[in-house]
């Protein structure tokens, strides 16, 4: 798609100043001044047409800190967006997210900038092999990670994310279940398992961002950076996890640099997430570790821009299918 052309003029730059005094470390003037147009008119229109802007921590902080109106993890963005009046929702991340938001927003209009933005992890698992499980397991509850597909979330007992997985299998070993099936990320249902006594039935799916971290990076890293704190996300392999000084998950991390503030801080997880870790906390040193989801890198200003004055592509879910999966996320809710 070809970006439509903006001027950077003095209204502009007054109405995008502050944004920039925060960002201004991680964008050169001349680079600003091609953005600051979209997020000025990006900011403009979606109050015209009482849109709300959901931004992931993994989008660049000119999406994040310039147009987001709700910022954070996944589902953080879907229940908050249910409290909203907007009447869109422009959601900035993957797929999966936009169906999450549609599920908690059956009456919104839900649009995310690229049908294109997908996910690995949604993508290694279907309806049909959530059955095929549940054939071969029978009475075996199935916990499935919200970074799935409506329709998976629609055949799954309930679902979890990376900050309450352990408390929902627990939950489930509470009531009974010495063992259950977690899908899609094999990585986040083994370091669940290292912590809990309920057995763990595990689906081979990976993130393509968090497989790529190794033992040794983080070794490396300390070598490299003398006393630098190592937080790593439960989608990273479990040897990962044992050399890190912190796990957990994207919220998790966010709220342990803002609570302890150490000197110097690496993530094991998306890279734009430490940049704006890094705008909002200027006192400590944050190393990227560069490792980028090509699908969230799909989303962009001019995409966003476009999609606010088109209205689309609107994601919709058949409300069958709606109903079930929404039932899913209530029952995370529950139980966590």
């Amino acid at each position: 798609m070809q970006a439509q052309k903006l001027d950077y003029t003095d209204e502009v730059a007054e109405a995008t100043g502050e944004i920039y005094r925060r960002l201004g470390g991680q964008y050169t003037p001349e680079h600003w001044k091609t953005l600051a147009p979209y997020i000025y008119e990006i900011n403009r229109l979606k109050k015209e047409k009482n849109a709300v802007i959901l931004a992931h921590n993994y989008m660049t902080p000119d999406i994040f800190y310039g147009v987001g109106d709700i910022t954070g993890d996944s589902l953080k963005l879907a229940q908050e967006a249910a409290k909203t009046d907007a009447d869109i929702i422009i959601q900035c991340g993957v797929h999966f997210m936009a169906e999450t938001s549609k599920i908690l927003c059956p009456d919104k209009k839900v649009i995310i900038p690229d049908m294109e933005a997908g996910c690995s992890l949604a993508e290694s698992i279907t309806a049909e092999d959530i059955r095929a499980l549940k054939a071969k397991h029978p009475g075996v509850p199935v916990v499935s990670y919200v970074n799935t597909s409506a329709d998976v979330k629609a055949e799954t007992d309930v679902c979890c994310t990376s900050s309450n997985a352990v408390k929902i299998v627990e939950a489930l070993g509470r009531e009974g279940h010495d063992t259950v099936i977690m899908t899609p990320d094999r990585f986040l249902a083994q370091n669940v398992a290292a912590q809990t006594n309920v057995n763990i039935i595990y689906w081979e799916g990976v993130c393509i961002v968090h497989e790529r971290f190794t033992a040794g990076d983080v070794r490396e890293i300390r070598k490299q950076h003398k006393g630098a704190v190592v937080l790593a996300h439960p989608e990273c392999p479990p040897e990962v996890m044992e050399e890190a000084d912190y796990a957990g998950s994207t919220s998790q991390m966010d709220n342990y640099i803002k609570k302890h503030q150490p000197e110097t801080a690496v993530l094991m997880t998306e890279c734009s997430m430490s940049d704006n870790i890094a705008a909002s906390n200027p006192d400590v040193h944050m190393i990227g570790t560069c490792q980028l989801c090509p699908y969230m890198k799909r989303i962009s200003l001019p995409k966003i821009l476009k999609s606010l004055q088109t209205e689309g592509p609107e994601v919709r879910i058949d409300p069958d299918m709606a109903i079930r999966a929404r039932r899913s996320v209530e029952r995370m809710l529950e139980l966590s």
